[in-house]
C-alpha cells in the first residue's frame, strides 16, 4: 500500500468512525489484539469500510447502522451483528429501528436468517441493557 497522504486520510477519518460507532473500548481491544498478521487487514477494514463508506455524507449514522445491521443479518454473521446491534447505542438506531430492520430481513433474506437474527440482537440489546444497570 502506497501512503501518498489520501490512505493516511481515509485512515484517520476512518478511525475516528469507527471510535465514534464502536465506541473507544472496542476499539482499543481490536488494536491491541492487532499483529503484522492482521495488521494489513485492520487497516483495510479502517480505510475501506469506517474512511471510505461510514464517512461519507449521503446517509446518517443511525440508517448506515440500520443497512447493516440488515446485511450482516441476510448473511448470517452474528458476530458483527452483534457488534453493531451494541452499536446502535452511539449511532441513534433504536430497539424498534433494529426490529424494523430484521422484519424486512424476514421478507428479504428468509425467515431462518431473520429468526437467527432477532435471537442475536435479542440477546446483544439484553447484555447492553445490563451493562447500564450495573453502571448505575
Amino acid at each position: 500500500m502506497s501512503d501518498d497522504g489520501s490512505e493516511t486520510a481515509r485512515y484517520a477519518a476512518g478511525m475516528a468512525v469507527r471510535r465514534r460507532v464502536l465506541g473507544d473500548a472496542h476499539v482499543d481491544r481490536a488494536e491491541a489484539a492487532k499483529s503484522d498478521f492482521d495488521a494489513d487487514f485492520q487497516r483495510f477494514i479502517t480505510e475501506g469500510a469506517w474512511g471510505s463508506v461510514w464517512a461519507r455524507p449521503g446517509l446518517t449514522p443511525r440508517e448506515r447502522s440500520l443497512v447493516t445491521v440488515a446485511l450482516l443479518a441476510a448473511l448470517g454473521h452474528d458476530e458483527e451483528l452483534a457488534m453493531h446491534a451494541r452499536a446502535t447505542r452511539n449511532t441513534g438506531a433504536s430497539a424498534d429501528d433494529l426490529k424494523e430492520a430484521l422484519l424486512h430481513v424476514a421478507v428479504y433474506a428468509g425467515v431462518p436468517a431473520a429468526n437467527k437474527a432477532f435471537r442475536t440482537v435479542k440477546a446483544a440489546l439484553a447484555a447492553m441493557e445490563q451493562e447500564d444497570e450495573t453502571s448505575r
